[in-house]
């Protein structure tokens, strides 16, 4: 019986080199400035988890977590999920049909969710833009935390679904596929 949609080719090695190229640029978004504060011409980088612990030192509890979440714990989940789907397909472990589909459908939820952060440093650079006296700046961290949102996007989207489910010599075509690249 043929499906109505066509399977993605190579989709395990896809959805793996975009999700490590995804954790590749995670590491130097959360390293590198995601703005710079410049008061009275003397710049002032933040880091994600600088900027979270300065707001957590004013008080703004919910926007610390907001970003938490929407920078450090989304992506995480979001590349550690597909790893672990890359890996139920690619050794044929098996979870119950509808944790699969849970954990799946969890990622594809996640994934512009993942651009709040880039938002709020956006929207901070356009409403603290202050003239002479203080105006914000994206640090470098921002480039590499849009490239880590974009590959997880991509990652999510080369993943065939239908992989957790299909029958072993499928999954073996796939492995195989995987060993030789």
């Amino acid at each position: 019986m043929g499906s109505f949609y066509q399977r993605k080719y190579n989709s395990l090695q896809y959805t793996f080199a975009w999700n490590l190229a995804a954790l590749l640029a995670f590491i130097p978004a959360n390293l590198y400035p995601i703005m710079v504060v410049y008061q009275l011409g003397v710049p002032k980088e933040a880091t994600i988890l600088s900027g979270i612990g300065e707001f957590i030192d004013h008080g703004l509890y919910p926007i610390a977590v907001i970003i938490f979440t929407a920078s450090i714990i989304v992506p995480l989940m979001k590349i550690i999920g597909l790893f672990v789907l890359v890996y139920k397909v690619h050794t044929g472990m098996r979870l119950k049909p509808n944790k699969h589909s849970k954990i799946y459908h969890i990622l594809e939820f996640l994934g512009p969710w993942s651009m709040l952060d880039v938002f709020v440093v956006a929207l901070m650079v356009t409403i603290v833009e202050l003239g002479f006296v203080t105006s914000v700046a994206a640090g470098p961290a921002i480039n590499y935390f849009t490239i880590t949102v974009i590959f997880t996007m991509f990652a999510a989207n080369s993943f065939d679904p239908r992989l957790l489910w299909d029958k072993k010599e499928i999954q073996s075509k796939e492995k195989n596929a995987l060993k030789t690249t």
